[in-house]
């Protein structure tokens, strides 16, 4: 443990955009050296790491050659190369979380059988290598969810079918269907695990998304449930990394049934948005958390010391070029109210450019701030 703390160790990080970009907050409060792998030069974390290196995350030389220079590796996106990550593994790198477990979460259809093997609840699926499979199986009950089984986020690469053509749209690509849930909340819950297996979970949020992005609007904790409810899906996403054996943070989404029964939605094995309230809401923030599990060390407080709730700023409908944040400083006289902006130059319609998180004893008041928020910060270009 000492070993994290002396002038040579480095940390390396692949990716470096804005998760990286706050986890490096972290990492100098620690004082730890950072590498950052990237393929744009300017990518949010290049002013704020150590060293800084372009290449492709997807490529397994450049991936291999950046682990050799680090201690420790870790990610901030999962679409990275795995056959590298497993070598580095082979030849002493510590790869957190282990190539196994990005491995099986990279690929949707993969982490569907995940959760079966282990009895996770989850909703019923079938996979297709193709859109001529898919086309071949004549499927007859609609609507469905599609998504597909590679490199998807923040609502792209999933759709709701809801006919033979819509079907006849869909990308030529592996795949898998999803039964619809009927759902009353949208929810995650943020789970951290070192190696050594301590386990935490932060508490429940709940997701309000955009009606067109499927993009995440607003994260708000703690999620207004019953509590019997919320302990249930505390316990499912602590049952979900145990079962990865996962080392890091896990995001854990979820479905919250009319019923009121838990089913997994999806998971990404690093720090997330449902997590970004915790930076001015929790004792400790998802990304100090995330540097303690890598590093193996003993893990923070999860507990809120407020209500938080998280708003996105994406790029506005119309706007693409030199970002401008309008109104930011009419919100800086909301008490409560602290802005993140990413770093990001160019704005495109609903791209993440920053999020403005919002802290309150009352979650109420807090949501009701959070609407103002939304409504007077406005991303455009010049």
């Amino acid at each position: 443990m000492e070993n994290y703390f002396s002038s040579d160790f480095k940390l390396g990080v692949l990716g470096g955009g804005q998760l990286g970009r706050m986890l490096l907050a972290e990492t100098q409060k620690f004082d730890i050296h950072t590498c950052i792998l990237d393929s744009s030069k300017e990518a949010p974390c290049a002013p704020y790491c150590n060293e800084f290196f372009i290449g492709n995350l997807l490529d397994y030389n450049d991936v291999y050659r950046f682990g050799k220079k680090v201690d420790v590796l870790t990610i901030e996106i999962e679409h990275v190369n795995i056959k590298a990550l497993y070598q580095l593994e082979k030849e002493g790198v510590k790869v957190y979380p282990q190539p196994s477990v990005i491995e099986t979460i990279q690929h949707k259809g993969k982490q569907k059988d995940f959760y079966q093997k282990n009895n996770i609840p989850t909703a019923s699926y079938q996979r297709f290598n193709s859109l001529a499979e898919l086309k071949a199986a004549n499927l007859t009950v609609f609507p469905f969810v599609w998504k597909s089984a590679q490199f998807g986020y923040d609502g792209m690469g999933v759709k709701i079918v809801k006919s033979v053509e819509d079907i006849l749209q869909l990308p030529d690509t592996a795949c898998i269907t999803e039964k619809l849930i009927s759902f009353k909340n949208e929810l995650a819950v943020i789970v951290a695990r070192n190696a050594e297996g301590n386990v935490k979970t932060y508490p429940v949020v709940e997701m309000e998304f955009h009606p067109e992005a499927n993009q995440v609007e607003y994260v708000i904790c703690p999620a207004r449930i019953d509590e019997n409810v919320a302990a249930k899906a505390r316990r499912i996403a602590m049952d979900v990394a145990n079962a990865f054996k996962h080392v890091g943070l896990l995001a854990v989404e979820m479905f919250q049934t009319e019923d009121d029964e838990i089913i997994i939605n999806e998971v990404a094995p690093r720090t997330h948005n449902s997590g970004h309230y915790s930076i001015e809401a929790s004792h400790t923030s998802q990304f100090e958390q995330h540097l303690r599990t890598v590093l193996n060390l003993p893990l923070g407080n999860t507990d809120s010391k407020l209500a938080g709730i998280m708003v996105n700023l994406v790029g506005a409908e119309g706007y693409e070029g030199d970002v401008i944040y309008k109104n930011i400083t009419d919100i800086l006289k909301i008490d409560g109210v602290t802005p993140h902006l990413y770093g990001k130059k160019i704005t495109k319609p609903f791209r993440k450019m920053g999020h403005v998180t919002i802290v309150n004893k009352d979650v109420t008041i807090a949501r009701k701030t959070a609407e103002l928020v939304k409504n007077t910060v406005k991303v455009i270009s010049k």
